[in-house]
Order: structure tokens, then C-alpha cells, then sequence
């Protein structure tokens, strides 16, 4: 990734532009400015409609919770800025607890690419402010209460009517709370570490870990693609042996893949919950919907999300677009995870299956079947397939029936 200081965000637009009763309006009032609030803001606003984008943090290059793991079917069909991507990766070792005969599993294409996660939000907000998104830094939700949106800005408390709010607020959304919307239940959490590395002469890799007294119910990874280390264990919160912090010290200090690597001072440091339990039935509502964490958009089995939120969003905009042109009453109650869990039954019963392996011997045993030719072919399929949600053009909803 390059070194360059990523893109600034323009000055935004006033935050409040007073309406009837003192409140800004707006069309679509968006809650979160990861990558999945950012998207289908700048999407809206390309067709024309007000957006409102709120975010609690004051820079967007700070607090990142997410690894930046792009797989190639998100790079082969969204255009990330070439400057905040990685070396690409190929080549991917899954580790039993003994860390010895590793499997590997390596592609003819490239795989994945890490994220400098800083500069794709930076640039990212950029190009929203560009397309005509208000954004509000520094913004924290706070509620709804008769038919306003409250939220505290930098000068103090105001309220927002919008037609619809977009939840892009994470895996404990409060806008999903105040929705009445189905919230996540199945949860990891995870810690990463994240530092330069100088190259070392192996390809770029990605070394993941299956040990439940390291990982409880998931995985430890550690990515080196030669520009930067990513080394991170997430698992079930109660089922760590001395807590998660304990645990990202003993991987850290000897995560396979950085032998000889030294590892500076001081580290970028992220950390936060992981839904695991496939994207969420209700999703959206007459008044607004999920999109990202918030609407557990996250593969129920490899927690990737990436994929899955740019995706969601993109049929999120699509959506609010129809409703808005429309005005159709409750047309957003067509906007349902219902459909897309059926392509992950697959992958719920795997991760119900890994959650309870917790003992090394039951791991040290499931490699056994993953060193024969079907299961390295059934972990290709998982770690390097091409399905996606949703994985094709979605047909648009009828809206008129409302």
C-alpha cells in the first residue's frame, strides 16, 4: 500500500439547515460512516436525493474495527483506489494447534488484497462530500422520539426529520433497536494488531490458526503481504481461558508466518464485535433499514464482511431510490434478509459445528479430514469460491403494491 497521506475530506456542509420546528430534514439520514454508510450514501446522492451522514468518530481514520480483507470478487467488481491496496495474496496456510503441517492452499488467481482501511474511508468521504453528501463528523446518535431523529454534534444537541434512516451503525445497532428491527445475537469479538513489515523474500500469505484455547469457536490469523503485518484471534467472549487481551499477546508473540520479523513499539491497535449469525431476517422496515454489521452482513462461517456489506448497500440504495421516487407506503418492507439467508444454510450449520469444537485433540482431528483431497477442495470452495450476497443483479422490488 502506498505510503502516500490519504485524500482530506472537504469541509462538509452545515450539519443542521433548520426546517419546521427548528430540525434540518432530509431525505435519507444515514448512521455510521464505515464503508457500508458510506456507500449507499454516495449512491443516493448521485440520483439526486438529500443525504445526511452522521458519524460519532471526529476522524474517520480512527477506531477502525475491521481488518480490510478484500476478496477478488470485491476487487473484481468495485472500484477500490488501486494506492490503498496491498500486494495481492494467493497463498493461504490453515495451521492445527501444534502449528505443524500446516495445509496449503494456493490459487491461480489472486485471492486477496488488505486494505489501508484509513485511506479507503478517507477517500471514500471525499468522494461523497463530492457527490453531495452532508457529512457530520463528531455526530453521535442518540434516538428517535416523536418522529424526529435526536443526535449531539459538535455544537450541541439537534433533531433531524428524514423520510428514512439508513442503520449503518454496527453490530449493536441502535438504530435497529429503535426500528424494532431484528438485532444480532451471535457474536465474536476480536483484536488486531496491525504494523509495517519490510519484505522477506516468501510470497504474500495468509497464515490462519484453528486452535479453540487461542481462538475459542473461530480462528487466529496473521497476514504478512510483505508491506504490512495484520495479526489478529477472535473468538467467543466467554470462552476465552484468560481473556481476549491475554490471548492477542500469546498469538502475537509467536504468530506463524512473522519468524524473523520485528515488531515495532507501537501498533495500530482495532478491536470490536463480529456478527456471526448470517444476515438478519427483518432488515428493514417503513421507516428505514440495515445495511453492513448492523444487518449481520457478514459470512455466518469466514466473518468476512467486506463483500457482503458493499453488496447489501448497493441493493440498500437501490431500494431507498425506488421509495423515494415512488413515495409507496411501507416500500422498504420489501428490503427482507429472508431470502438471503437460504444461500448461507450451508455455512450456519459449519459454524454451529465449529463452535463446538473445543478441544485441541477434536481440531487436531478435523485436520486429518482437511489433509485429504475433498476436504482441501471443500476448503478451497469456502476460502477462495466466488459466491457472494447478493452474488447477482437483484431484481428490483415491486414497490407499487406498497
Amino acid at each position: 500500500m502506498s505510503p502516500a497521506v490519504p485524500a482530506p475530506v472537504p469541509a462538509p456542509a452545515p450539519a443542521v439547515r433548520p426546517g419546521s420546528g427548528g430540525a434540518d430534514r432530509t431525505d435519507v439520514l444515514v448512521v455510521g460512516a464505515g464503508l457500508a454508510g458510506l456507500h449507499v450514501a454516495t449512491r443516493l446522492a448521485r440520483q439526486g436525493h438529500d443525504v445526511l451522514l452522521v458519524d460519532r468518530r471526529t476522524t474517520l481514520a480512527g477506531a477502525i474495527r475491521t481488518t480490510g480483507i478484500f476478496v477478488r470478487k470485491t476487487l473484481d467488481d468495485f472500484p477500490l483506489p488501486e494506492r490503498h491496496l496491498g500486494p495481492p495474496i494467493r497463498r493461504m496456510l490453515l495451521y492445527p494447534p501444534s502449528l505443524s503441517r500446516p495445509v496449503a492452499l494456493v490459487s491461480d488467481r489472486d485471492e486477496f488484497r488488505v486494505g489501508d482501511m484509513a485511506g479507503l474511508y478517507e477517500t471514500s468521504a471525499a468522494v461523497a462530500v463530492e457527490a453531495g453528501v452532508r457529512l457530520a463528523l463528531g455526530t453521535r446518535y442518540v434516538g428517535r422520539r416523536d418522529g424526529t431523529f435526536h443526535l449531539i454534534g459538535r455544537e450541541g444537541p439537534f433533531r433531524v426529520r428524514a423520510r428514512y434512516v439508513v442503520g449503518a451503525d454496527g453490530a449493536r445497532s441502535s438504530v435497529a433497536r429503535d426500528l424494532g428491527l431484528d438485532r444480532n445475537r451471535h457474536l465474536l469479538v476480536g483484536a488486531e494488531e496491525v504494523y509495517p513489515v519490510a519484505p522477506n523474500g516468501e510470497p504474500p500469505t495468509f497464515h490462519c490458526v484453528l486452535d479453540p484455547r487461542v481462538a475459542p469457536g473461530y480462528l487466529a490469523w496473521a497476514v504478512n503481504d510483505g508491506e504490512h503485518a495484520h495479526v489478529g484471534v477472535a473468538g467467543y467472549a466467554d470462552r476465552f481461558p484468560d481473556g481476549l487481551r491475554r490471548a492477542m499477546e500469546r498469538f502475537s508473540a509467536g504468530a506463524p508466518g512473522l519468524e524473523g520479523v520485528r515488531r515495532p513499539g507501537t501498533v495500530e491497535r482495532r478491536g470490536g464485535p463480529i456478527p456471526v449469525g448470517g444476515v438478519l431476517r427483518r432488515i428493514g422496515c417503513a421507516d428505514g433499514l440495515l445495511v453492513g454489521d448492523a444487518a449481520g452482513a457478514v459470512s455466518p462461517l469466514t466473518a468476512g464482511g467486506l463483500d457482503p456489506c458493499l453488496r447489501l448497500s448497493d441493493l440498500a440504495a437501490q431500494v431507498l431510490d425506488d421509495a423515494l421516487r415512488t413515495g409507496a407506503p411501507h416500500a422498504l418492507t420489501h428490503y427482507s434478509g429472508a431470502s438471503l439467508r437460504s444461500r448461507f444454510r450451508g455455512r450456519l450449520a459449519l459454524r454451529t459445528g465449529l463452535a463446538h469444537i473445543r478441544t485441541p485433540a477434536a481440531t487436531t482431528a478435523a485436520f486429518t479430514l482437511l489433509r485429504t483431497p475433498p476436504g482441501r477442495a471443500a476448503a478451497a470452495r469456502i476460502l477462495f469460491g466466488d459466491r457472494s450476497f447478493p452474488d447477482r443483479p437483484v431484481p428490483r422490488p415491486s414497490l407499487a403494491s406498497g
